[in-house]
């Protein structure tokens, strides 16, 4: 009997990946799956070294894993049914009997503001046997949303490790803390890195649900603070209810309102989130104060405002709109960051986030870019800011011009011109992200210069120095 296409992760499983941030699975291919796979990972890094973003192409039988039913459909609960498999990918080879630090995960090299909502999620997948002593991924529970390492030890209590048999695979939220633990066997260890972005926002749950309202899962080990009103808005926000938080939360009264907004300034950042996400749900009150926060002096506050405005619905949209005008970079940025999270509900926004392309500022004309895709509409205006920022002089701005044409899908087919040139860019993300932009716009045009640019840059997997032609 043929296997379903999709093996949907269930409510339990989702509740756990929004407290945690992680979850362990497994695939079920043969051993003979597997070690054919590490013989090929072994022979390329031996002979050619880390093969990069050619690690896909280059090792063809890893395509069977990413499309094995538990794979696919855990990005497809986690990212929709339509998320894309980015061109940033990485081999991790690790023989060091030495821990990796502890980290997230840069935007290829580049700094952009990180999102609570999952819109982005990494999987790492272990082709061998990995126990504890081989050195699997260390990731550290429930910090996919602190922009701080709030643990100070270095093997801190409540971390987990990505362990298990050949197949296991760690679908990570991408912001989550992690590292590499030692490898004391001294034996070889691969751990194939992949990155995953959604291209739309959701508009129903798309797993497995069969309970629409947000509960708390049965056992978790995040051992930091909790986050009930983040988690829940999460949930919500992952069934298609934008802006749930909004007037959910009686205000107190301003004295309650100006302690909760206070604690916006608490240097541990999990207290000041809760802050931000507890005053989001105040109505005018708490807007107001998270505005306050917006323009404070210490731009730690400022950003940690920016997610409570993110999630407090449309009374945010009109004072966002007025920070646009900020003569800081950082409270712009963090407005325009809000503004794409409200998504159609900051439409009135985009002549004003428009005009800010002209910016001087390269991180503010990059959130802009991002943020107008997330709006979404009047589509003829945001698409014809969007060509503007593919030629722009900023190499973030052209690539995040194509990850956001992508999101505007068959909308954006005015730009497929431009998306062409961009083929051309010297920049390979800004090539990949055209490229991947004119697989979603998905007219005739966009498929013609895309397979004109597929056919160009056709990559041979058996092309080698050892093997150059024949057979």
């Amino acid at each position: 009997m043929d296997r379903p296409t999709h093996v949907l992760l269930t409510d339990e499983q989702m509740r756990t990946f929004i407290t945690e941030g992680f979850l362990i699975l497994q695939t079920d291919f043969p051993e003979s799956f597997h070690l054919a796979l590490t013989d090929q990972l072994n022979h390329v890094y031996e002979h050619e070294g880390n093969p990069g973003n050619n690690l896909l192409p280059r090792i063809r039988e890893l395509q069977k894993v990413f499309d094995h039913p538990v794979v696919t459909g855990a990005l497809t609960s986690v990212l929709g049914p339509n998320y894309m498999l980015h061109a940033h990918r990485h081999g991790h080879y690790n023989a060091s009997p030495v821990a990796g630090g502890w980290h997230k995960d840069s935007y290829w090299g580049y700094k952009r503001m990180r999102n609570h909502h999952p819109w982005w999620a990494m999987i790492m997948y272990f082709p061998q046997d990995t126990p504890v002593e081989l050195g699997p991924t260390g990731i550290m529970p429930g910090t996919q949303n602190y922009e701080s390492r709030i643990f100070e030890a270095d093997n801190p209590e409540g971390e987990a490790v990505a362990s298990g048999k050949a197949g296991t695979f760690a679908l990570i939220h991408y912001d989550i803390w992690h590292r590499s633990t030692p490898n004391l066997l001294g034996r070889r260890r691969y751990m194939l890195k992949f990155e995953f972005m959604r291209t739309e926002a959701p508009h129903a749950p798309s797993w497995h649900c069969r309970e629409a309202e947000w509960k708390r899962p049965a056992s978790f080990s995040t051992p930091m603070v909790e986050h009930e009103a983040m988690w829940e808005e999460t949930w919500n926000w992952l069934s298609g209810r934008l802006g749930s938080l909004a007037r959910t939360l009686a205000s107190g009264g301003v004295e309650a309102v100006h302690a909760t907004a206070a604690k916006l300034e608490d240097p541990y950042e999990p207290n000041a989130l809760n802050a931000a996400y507890e005053l989001a749900g105040m109505g005018p009150e708490g807007v107001e104060a998270l505005m306050r926060g917006l323009l404070h002096d210490h731009v730690k506050v400022s950003r940690t405002a920016a997610y409570g405005l993110a999630v407090a619905g449309a009374e945010a949209v009109a004072p966002l709109e007025r920070a646009l005008g900020s003569g800081r970079d950082e409270t712009v940025v963090h407005a325009a960051f809000a503004l794409g999270e409200l998504r159609h509900l900051a439409a009135q926004a985009v002549p004003s986030l428009i005009k800010l392309l002209d910016h001087p500022s390269e991180p503010v004309r990059q959130t802009v870019t991002e943020t107008l895709a997330m709006i979404g509409a009047p589509a003829d205006q945001i698409v014809s800011a969007l060509i503007r920022c593919l030629q722009d002089e900023d190499v973030q701005v052209r690539f995040m011009a194509g990850l956001a044409l992508a999101r505007v899908g068959a909308a954006g087919e005015a730009a497929v011109p431009q998306l062409a040139q961009a083929l051309d860019d010297d920049n390979r993300y800004v090539r990949a992200h055209a490229a991947e932009a004119l697989h979603y716009i998905g007219t005739d045009p966009a498929k013609d210069a895309l397979i004109r640019f597929l056919l160009n840059s056709r990559w041979c997997p058996t092309t080698t120095p050892q093997s150059t032609f024949y057979p």
